[in-house]
């Protein structure tokens, strides 16, 4: 209980330290949210071009689409938020030999690399999320209840740490090959397959973003639970073993890597 509580402390001094130095750059801040959701508004624009000549896609309507899309937009958004320091393990930190500053500090290197960036600009997925999901549910059928509610709620930081999972097992393979930037981008790219019904693709694709990159469940299952009520045992309880699954891999993968590192650099 003690290690818990040092840990949530530390990591609101790290948040801190994180929110002064961004409010140094108040530009970079408001470029990189306007330049999310001119990236998003196109997104959408091009749904709606498709609708206006297909009234449903697979028996999805577009507000369900649009919520599904939203939906997908906030654990990925938390884990911007709050772990995207990972991407940095495998682009440059292990390469510069840059890492060896997280051996030397009297707290866990993983820990450390997770909570010492706050991106703050991850809001501006955050917000966009949210804000199709309000714009698409009055026109939506829903039947809610207090257990669809507490599901919804224990699923979201679930969903959150499939994303964290696999970046971390990404970044750790750094420790082997120097950089693995290349990598991660490669395995975190394929969450846009889950912006949208597993219906509309081939078996294939349907596979891998079930099982072997498991990215559906950050959206599609949970979402579809949400607007059927349908299985939840499936949509939203493996959505919990997976993402305890894969951060278990990462993590295992990362302790690893640590025994492998050997510092780099010039």
């Amino acid at each position: 209980m003690k290690t818990v509580k040092r840990m949530l402390r530390m990591h609101r001094i790290f948040v801190a330290q994180e929110l002064k130095r961004m409010m140094e750059y108040k530009g970079d801040f408001i470029v990189g949210i306007i330049g999310f959701l001119l990236g998003q508004f196109f997104n959408l624009l091009f749904l709606w071009i498709i609708f206006r000549q297909i009234p449903s896609l697979m028996g999805w309507s577009l507000e369900q689409l649009v919520f599904i899309y939203g939906f997908s937009l906030i654990p990925k958004g938390l884990d911007h938020l709050l772990f995207d320091n990972l991407w940095s393990i495998g682009h440059f930190t292990v390469n510069k030999g840059d890492f060896d500053k997280y051996l030397t500090r009297p707290i866990n290197p993983l820990f450390y690399v997770m909570v010492e960036k706050f991106q703050i600009d991850a809001f501006g997925e955050l917000i966009m999320g949210i804000a199709l999901i309000c714009i698409s549910l009055p026109s939506l059928v829903i039947e809610w209840s207090v257990l669809k509610i507490v599901l919804i709620l224990v699923t979201i930081p679930f969903a959150t740490l499939i994303y964290t999972g696999i970046k971390i097992a990404t970044a750790a393979i750094a420790f082997w090959t120097k950089r693995s930037g290349n990598i991660t981008y490669m395995f975190y790219m394929v969450n846009d397959f889950s912006k949208y019904p597993i219906d509309i693709y081939n078996n294939f694709v349907k596979i891998v973003i079930t099982y072997i990159i498991p990215f559906a469940f950050t959206a599609f299952y949970p979402a579809c639970y949400i607007l059927t009520g349908e299985n939840p045992l499936f949509n939203v309880g493996i959505t919990v073993v997976i993402s305890v699954f894969i951060m278990c891999i990462g993590i295992i993968i990362w302790n690893k890597g640590i025994t492998a590192y050997e510092s780099a650099g010039s």
